[in-house]
């Protein structure tokens, strides 16, 4: 107990720990309104594009697109700007081939790789006029004058709600986006916070060992409950903080929801739409104006006791695991390359679970999924990723028997390393040699 208060209080009354926890919730609300802001904004560069149409049927029909601009060329200065476009005024070169609307293929020549927005506004604006030329071929051969028009009305956007049917048969509104980014960022908390507060227990014990502290200490305490009082001291730091973040982000959600109004909602959601609107996407007022609250709606119709439930026990259990194993290679090791060595065989997997994150939230159910988020050393990662869709009440039990079976064996190898490889100096430490010291008996 003195050795888990001594470890709390160090690193909690660390002026970075309070400025961390302060600052972290701030920089994830601006970091996500200053992409909002920046996605609402067209880029301003202004770009002159040299066009040479060889099919001769865009002449004239590229107008101006916000700062991009096209200027129409000869075959002759086509042929000279190919080869000496740098310092020229334009940025790039548009090639429309003579059989564009048999092969439905354009080039861009340019200096450097072009903006994939840049490259998509063209397309579409090529796109558009063939779709619009072929249609107005059809409509002149149909020989119906309105046909145009009757044609424009059969263009329907549908929008697909989608509800959650509990085991009560309540039926709640559901968002697979909001899934997604619950999922993905619930996922990625627990790997941050496991890969740094473990690394921070490894660091610890490096540096007692390194300051020969450790042999002070040991003659006081035994090495299982050095090792025991660090891992669980810092896990109450990373629980205090994570604690701090969630009241704050409940703060947060049920002052948003009693804010953002859909009265309120309507002018944000306004440029929204206008925004959509630009880039060929057809949003209704109505959907725009409940955008906001129905997002807070979605966020709060989440299984949110599940959600905050299963990021604790992952987080202690996956953090106790991998805690375990790095305070043993701390242990074990002289200095940082060393262990660099050691650790990455050891942290691959919270890597890995990080990989297939964007496989679970495709398909939460498939077998990349599930054999994630049961195998134990991906499970905290993989799993938290799909509570937000769902899980089987038997897959998550099973998932939680593994983990929990996985983490006392991985302190308990710990414990061995720890024991032996503590007041051990100046011995290049292996594979065979760490499997030496499990079999020890002392």
């Amino acid at each position: 107990m003195l050795i888990l208060q001594q470890e709390y209080l160090k690193k909690v009354k660390k002026k970075s720990f309070i400025i961390l926890t302060l600052l972290v919730p701030l920089l994830f609300v601006g970091m996500f309104a200053l992409i909002i802001f920046l996605s609402m904004h067209d880029d301003k560069q202004e770009r002159t594009i040299a066009v040479y149409d060889e099919s001769t049927l865009f002449l004239g029909e590229l107008e101006p697109e916000g700062t991009t601009q096209f200027h129409f060329i000869p075959k002759e200065k086509y042929d000279t700007l190919r080869t000496n476009l740098k310092g020229s005024e334009f940025y790039a070169i548009l090639f429309i081939p003579e059989n564009v609307y048999s092969n439905n293929t354009a080039q861009i020549i340019s200096e450097k790789q072009l903006p994939i927005d840049l490259i998509e506004r063209i397309a579409r604006r090529l796109s558009r006029f063939i779709e619009n030329d072929k249609r107005q071929k059809v409509i002149d051969e149909a020989g119906i004058p309105d046909l145009d028009e009757r044609l424009a009305e059969t263009r329907t956007t549908v929008r697909v709600n989608t509800l959650k049917v509990s085991e009560t048969g309540e039926a709640r509104k559901s968002s697979s986006e909001v899934a997604f980014i619950a999922s993905y960022a619930m996922g990625f908390i627990i790997y941050f916070f496991v890969f740094m507060y473990g690394a921070s227990v490894m660091r610890s014990v490096m540096e007692e060992k390194k300051n020969r502290i450790v042999e002070v200490i040991i003659s006081s305490v035994k090495p299982f409950q050095l090792m025991t009082g660090k891992i669980i001291g810092t896990a109450l730091v990373g629980l205090t903080q994570v604690g701090i973040w969630i009241v704050v982000g409940l703060i947060l959600m049920v002052v948003g929801q009693s804010f953002f109004t859909p009265e309120s909602a309507g002018e944000m959601s306004q440029s929204l739409m206008e925004s959509s609107q630009q880039m060929g996407s057809t949003v209704s007022q109505d959907m725009a104006n409940n955008q906001v609250a129905d997002i807070l709606e979605l966020v709060g119709n989440l299984n949110l006791p599940l959600i905050l439930f299963s990021f604790l026990f992952y987080f202690l259990a996956g953090y106790l695991m991998y805690s375990s194993l790095l305070g043993a290679v701390g242990a074990a090791v002289d200095n940082e390359e060393d262990s660099q060595q050691m650790v990455f065989p050891i942290t691959f997997p919270l890597i890995l679970a990080i990989m297939i994150l964007f496989p679970i939230a495709r398909n939460p159910e498939g077998p990349i999924a599930f054999w994630g988020s049961i195998i134990p050393f991906t499970s905290p990662v993989a799993m938290l990723a799909r509570v937000p869709y769902g899980v089987p009440t038997w897959e998550l039990l099973l998932s939680m028997a593994l983990l929990i079976l996985a983490t006392v064996g991985a302190i308990w190898a710990a414990a061995k390393i720890y024991k032996t490889g503590l007041l051990m100096y100046g011995k290049k430490v292996n594979l065979k040699e760490l499997i030496k010291w499990l079999r020890y008996k002392n």
